[in-house]
């Protein structure tokens, strides 16, 4: 006669009892039994996930007070797991009974017992352990066991990603979508399987997944261990999932601008391209074409200045960040762009407008007449509107270190004979001195212009001694003032570069400069920066280049 198998809708007494009885199944029929059953629990646990989901955790467990044991019992049974999609379903059962925001050790235990349970139906390891009891089945499906548990777990992770994506924009039937609960606990189940290959579409998903909710629905933990595996390199993700992730999570951005700044800040750089390359591939510069990213990367970059005492190796790394930033908003679709003022909302716009020109934008004939025009705006900011808090000068002073490479052209544009100096010198004089208490910047710029002259007598001499240089600069070099020494080293770096007799000397000179004062960073520095300006644009003589390589190798030894 055979066995009548109907059974009452959500009936949990009874599937517990037959979970039981199969838990100690050993026989053949035992086992036959179980799968007799399948096609009618797959419903059950369909009608139960459709019941639960509309129902908080709490209430769920009261209504229903064996789910927990029942369920915990099915996940361990490989006949069950292993049935159409009934591992599926009980993924998301689970999912429902996970609570958020746990407010007591009971709710804190069942979360943790839910999440091993959701960890186990994802863990190839923990099957193994069972593969005895399974292989003849495994067998007659026409797998073997690696192969099984490797389609088991990318159906699984297909089911998932189908699941909310069809949910992501389902805004017919409000009622029908995911719950945050649930979400969140898919997204902390991942943990332990994050560097799964197999799991990526899933991560992804979840990255780029919303659901309407007004706060975050991922857990922070899963974001956090995401953003490290990305930044370690043991998973690769699309850029749209990772800015996604740095979008959401303050934290994880924060951590992969840190990171880029660690990992450049502990290379020897003798090479701009170099520091290029490991930028672009951090692919920040390319997410702060959104101004909330940029933003807050800009942020990080200043207190990161302030912190190391304006360290020129930093300054170099936020430089280039800043031009790649800019290619990156060149290249944009201008149907996509934002507006200018999204990306520095409190600085004066035409400062801005006139720092992101590129030389390279303009005729070369044009650099003095665009380089008078930001000294110019700047001063009318700096003097005229009596800027005097240190706070609102760091910001105007950091929004024009970060567009150095106009400092660059500003410098060779001095070594022309016909230049009348005081706009660019004043430029230069606030960005190595930007305050002007005690009259610092005033005293600073004396100092600069009588070098500046001494040194244009000289520029044209084919023939030139060291002591000629030393006598010509000797007063200003004992200054005690740093931003005056620097700024005098970048008018004497450039002049031993492009003078007719400057690089008969260059080497004992710069060598001098180095020995005799804690500049060896700062001439470093601007040997790269000269160097990188000079391969991409052009326009120098190969006895400069071939100085300047010279001079490179020699300093990257000393230092």
């Amino acid at each position: 006669m055979a066995q009548d198998t109907t059974v009452p809708k959500l009936n949990f007494k009874f599937w517990l009892d037959k979970a039981i009885e199969w838990g100690q199944a050993t026989t053949l029929e035992s086992q036959k039994d179980v799968c007799l059953h399948l096609p009618q629990l797959q419903e059950f646990l369909h009608q139960t996930y459709e019941t639960l989901k509309h129902m908080n955790s709490i209430a769920a467990i009261q209504q229903f007070p064996l789910i927990g044991q029942l369920l915990g019992r099915l996940c361990w049974n490989p006949f069950v797991v292993g049935y159409d999609e009934s591992q599926k379903t009980l993924m998301w059962c689970l999912c429902c009974l996970y609570s958020s925001e746990p407010q007591n050790p009971v709710e804190l235990k069942a979360n943790s017992w839910i999440r091993s349970l959701l960890c186990h139906l994802l863990s190839s390891s923990k099957w193994e352990r069972i593969e005895a009891e399974t292989s003849t089945f495994i067998s007659a499906l026409g797998y073997t066991s690696a192969d099984y548990y490797c389609h088991l777990v990318e159906n699984i992770v297909s089911s998932l990603v189908t699941e909310l994506r069809e949910n992501q924009f389902n805004e017919l039937n409000i009622q029908e979508r995911i719950s945050v609960s649930r979400v969140n606990a898919v997204s902390l189940f991942c943990l332990p399987l994050i560097t799964l290959p197999d799991l990526t579409p899933l991560l992804e998903t979840l990255l780029l997944y919303h659901g309407g909710a007004s706060k975050e629905i991922l857990s922070s933990e899963f974001l956090e261990a995401v953003n490290d595996a990305v930044l370690k390199k043991k998973i690769s993700l699309s850029e749209s999932a990772i800015f996604s992730l740095w979008h959401r999570h303050l934290p994880s951005l924060e951590s992969a601008t840190l990171s880029l700044l660690d990992q450049l800040t502990s290379l020897q750089i003798n090479s701009l391209e170099k520091v290029a390359c490991v930028i672009k591939d951090s692919l920040l510069p390319q997410a702060a074409s959104h101004p909330a990213i940029f933003r807050i990367v800009n942020e990080i970059f200043k207190n990161a200045l302030l912190e190391t005492d304006g360290a020129p190796e930093v300054m170099t790394i936020i430089q280039v960040f800043i031009q790649l930033f800019i290619q990156v908003q060149q290249n944009e679709n201008k149907q996509h762009k934002f507006p200018l003022k999204a990306y520095f909302p409190h600085h004066h716009q035409p400062l801005v407008i006139a720092l992101l020109r590129r030389p390279f934008e303009l005729p070369s004939t044009h650099w003095l007449q665009h380089l008078k025009h930001i000294s110019d705006t700047l001063k009318s900011i700096v003097e005229d509107t009596n800027v005097s808090s240190f706070a609102d000068l760091y910001e105007i002073w950091f929004l024009v270190a970060c567009f150095g490479e106009w400092l660059g052209y500003c410098t060779k544009q001095l070594m022309k004979a016909a230049v009348a100096p005081d706009a660019l010198l004043w430029l230069l004089a606030f960005y190595y001195c930007p305050q002007n208490e005690n009259q610092q910047r005033t005293q600073t710029m004396v100092e600069s212009q009588a070098v500046y002259s001494r040194l244009m007598m000289l520029y044209n001499r084919t023939v030139l001694s060291f002591g000629d240089l030393q006598a010509s600069v000797n007063n200003a070099a004992d200054t005690e003032q740093c931003h005056t020494q620097c700024l005098i080293t970048h008018l004497l770096t450039n002049f031993l570069l492009f003078s007719s007799g400057g690089h008969m000397i260059a080497q004992e000179f710069i060598s001098h400069i180095t020995e005799t004062t804690d500049m060896s960073k700062e001439v470093c520095s601007l040997l790269i920066r000269t160097a990188y300006r000079i391969k991409h644009n052009g326009g120098e003589n190969q006895r400069t280049v071939k100085l300047l390589n010279e001079l490179l190798q020699k300093l990257a030894v000393e230092v």
